[in-house]
């Protein structure tokens, strides 16, 4: 593979909006700028979409809806395989503009390359898979059918902190589906779901069905689409603040709705665990993403008997991470992705250390250019301090302990988050118990990482609503139907 260099990677991104087939610069051609949160530079500027804009995007994408949902599935499979191929031909450069544009290491932007272009090649396959079923009722003098239809023209609002993966788990679906898209990309990193746009209209995906409009003022561009009574679904990855206000907007027209939200994910290990391998499973769940991830273990609850251990060994791991700009060699951990998240991990830290916490690792910002904050480990944490209830997004752990499982699970389930839990044990009772006691979407046991594009990914309580991947993913994007046929 030829080397790809940072310039080479900005060329694969277009700066304009993608509307009806066509690349075209925003209502008054305003732009705006994409920074590198490694050195606080502007790497490009990119349009600047106004409310007009996603009005246009809507437009196109309400005109292509009835042909979309009546090409063949076949096609719409073929659509994505070939995405798929050419996602993965274009991984490095894909890989480095993640890096360039949202701060990971290249080595986690490669993972996430291949981890979100599996959700084009699952939905490729589940295109063809769409099915209902026949009946006869009861009674005997009708016959039941049931079909699956495309919801329809669909919203769709992804996060800074999985630039291609949170684009794919939702574009995958609603093509497989026969749904057209209107694409709102963070305006922190816009350029990966530009180069995604152009990957798919590169494979032939037909022009109206994926529209992106990128913006600065997301609620300006945002509200009025989802206030149109043409839109049937929306779908948003990000804070629980900013989803229940959508929630709120979508009301009005009764939205279809997906909504992926905060966490607050424990981290449980029992006294019988293996500690090692705990050990690595909390360096998976806490730095995946730099830790600004949803899914990111944000308390560590450690049985009293292996605290020590457990908090010893871990803070040696995350003070061993290299810390530094992504796209150099070696570079473990990458920058947050703004001066006011740097700030606000930090004032998290400082506030549990004021209350009585412990520094094991890390806890200083850093001097220098950029938005770096070190992986950090805190032990003696109060059960009342911010950083225990409150998402983090940022490398830090705060370890409490417990003494039996019973309390394990009452301090894991005691917040308003519902997303995923890990638990370390093994005893076999016990896993199950536990994972069933857990009041999480989802559930790791002696795993770090959770999230496959073959299982379902979504939380319960203030966490959401609604799956992505897996057998159900596709099925967010289908309205069912029923036809009673008297004989």
């Amino acid at each position: 593979m030829a080397d790809v260099t940072q310039q080479s990677a900005l060329e694969l991104a277009p700066t304009q909006l993608f509307i009806g087939g066509e690349w075209r610069d925003a209502t008054g051609g305003a732009t705006f700028a994409v920074d590198d949160p490694a050195t606080g530079q502007t790497l490009t500027q990119v349009a600047d979409g106004t409310a007009a804009d996603g009005a246009a995007a809507l437009d196109a994408a309400v005109a292509a809806q009835a042909e979309w949902a009546a090409t063949e599935p076949r096609t719409r499979s073929e659509i994505l395989r070939s995405a798929f191929e050419l996602v993965r031909e274009r991984s490095e450069s894909f890989a480095m503009l993640m890096t360039l544009e949202m701060g990971k290491p290249l080595a986690e932007a490669r993972g996430e390359v291949t981890y979100g272009n599996e959700f084009f090649r699952w939905f490729a396959e589940e295109a063809v898979r769409i099915h209902g079923r026949y009946a006869v009722a009861p009674s005997g003098g009708t016959r039941l059918l049931t079909t699956k239809q495309p919801v329809g023209p669909t919203f769709m609002i992804t996060p800074w902190n999985f630039p291609l993966a949170m684009g794919t788990r939702k574009i995958g679906p609603a093509i497989a589906a026969g749904c057209t898209m209107v694409v709102k990309p963070a305006h922190e990193t816009p350029l990966t779901m530009l180069a995604l746009a152009k990957t798919l209209e590169e494979v032939g995906l037909p022009a109206g069905v994926l529209n992106v409009v990128t913006t600065s003022s997301s609620g300006e561009v945002s509200e009025p689409i989802i206030r149109d009574p043409r839109l049937r679904k929306l779908t948003f990855t990000g804070s629980t603040g900013v989803g229940q206000k959508l929630v709120e907007q979508s009301s009005e027209q009764l939205l279809r709705l997906s909504m992926e939200l905060g966490g607050n994910a424990p981290f449980v290990v029992f006294d019988d665990a293996d500690v090692d391998a705990a050990v690595e499973g909390a360096m998976q769940a806490k730095m995946r993403n730099i830790g600004e991830a949803c899914t990111a273990a944000n308390r560590f609850l450690v049985h009293e008997d292996v605290a020590q251990e457990f908090s010893t060994k871990f803070a040696e791991r995350m003070g061993g991470l290299t810390v530094g700009q992504g796209t150099k060699d070696g570079v473990q951990v990458g920058p947050l992705i703004t001066s006011k998240a740097r700030d606000g991990v930090a004032a998290l830290v400082d506030e549990a250390v004021e209350g009585g916490a412990t520094v094991l690792t890390g806890g200083q910002v850093p001097q220098g250019e950029g938005w770096f904050y070190p992986p950090t480990v805190l032990t003696d944490v109060a059960a009342g301090s911010r950083v225990m209830r409150e998402e983090i997004f940022g490398p830090v752990a705060p370890i409490t302990t417990f003494s039996s499982e019973d309390e394990a699970v009452r301090i894991a389930n005691g917040t308003e988050y519902g997303l995923v839990g890990y638990v370390y044990t093994r005893d076999a009772s016990r896993m199950i118990r536990v994972a069933e006691a857990l009041d999480f979407g989802m559930v790791g046991v002696n795993q770090g990482v959770v999230s496959n594009p073959s299982a379902p990914f979504g939380g319960v309580k203030h966490s959401g609503y609604g799956r992505e991947g897996g057998f159900e993913g596709i099925e967010e994007y289908l309205e069912t139907k029923y036809i009673g046929i008297a004989l």
